[in-house]
């Protein structure tokens, strides 16, 4: 599901890009972007399948 959102979001930045409604220089601002929001999502989903893992083992005991 991410990667096919991450996809999604560069094809968007690519067609507006042919478009002309961005400038090649602000894909210079948008790919880096995507990748630091990408690397928080992966980060927060990482941290609440933990938690999740550590309520579900504190009720089984």
């Amino acid at each position: 599901m991410v990667i096919g959102s991450f996809l999604i979001m560069i094809g968007g930045v690519f067609l507006l890009k042919n478009l002309g409604v961005i400038s090649g220089a602000a894909w210079g601002a948008i790919w880096p972007l995507i990748l630091v929001v990408m690397g928080i999502y992966f980060v927060q989903k990482a941290r609440h399948i933990h938690i999740w893992r550590e309520k579900i083992w504190r009720k089984l005991d």
